[in-house]
């Protein structure tokens, strides 16, 4: 998924337009081309879903063939359950870009978004004694 490599014309008349030597792939840490986002995200002009970092995402089906190749990453990634932070940090994404994107799978219903399981804040006493007695007895 490296974005496309566009060849650029040298600028003036009197000069013939020769190729421009070949860019090198995106460094770590290097922020990726801006409209090669806009094109994998679309328009965007519609409703986003409710999402967050730490929604899972959950595919329940397949990649159609229509499937752009970022919507197959994500259905492919999603075989299990994975936060939308995990899912950006594989692709290489920004957050909003992945967000655009899984608005549409959960639209055309190829992806199911969860509420992360959300853990007391304290454990139960009952099962804390229950741990403790059993390590004692080891």
């Amino acid at each position: 998924m490296t974005p496309p490599r566009r060849q650029r014309r040298s600028p003036g008349p009197d000069r013939p337009a020769a190729p421009a030597p070949p860019r090198a792939p995106a460094k770590e840490g290097e922020p990726p081309n801006p409209e090669r986002l806009f094109v994998i995200g679309g328009e965007g002009g519609g409703e986003r879903a409710d999402i967050d970092l730490v929604t899972l995402i959950v595919a329940r089906a397949d990649p159609p063939v229509s499937a752009t190749p970022e919507e197959a990453a994500l259905l492919r990634l999603c075989a299990a359950p994975l936060s939308v932070a995990e899912l950006s940090a594989y692709l290489s994404l920004p957050f909003s870009v992945v967000t655009v994107l899984l608005t549409d799978l959960l639209a055309k219903e190829l992806v199911q978004a969860r509420a992360p399981i959300v853990r007391q804040k304290v454990a139960d006493r009952n099962l804390l004694e229950a741990v403790m007695h059993g390590l004692q007895k080891l």
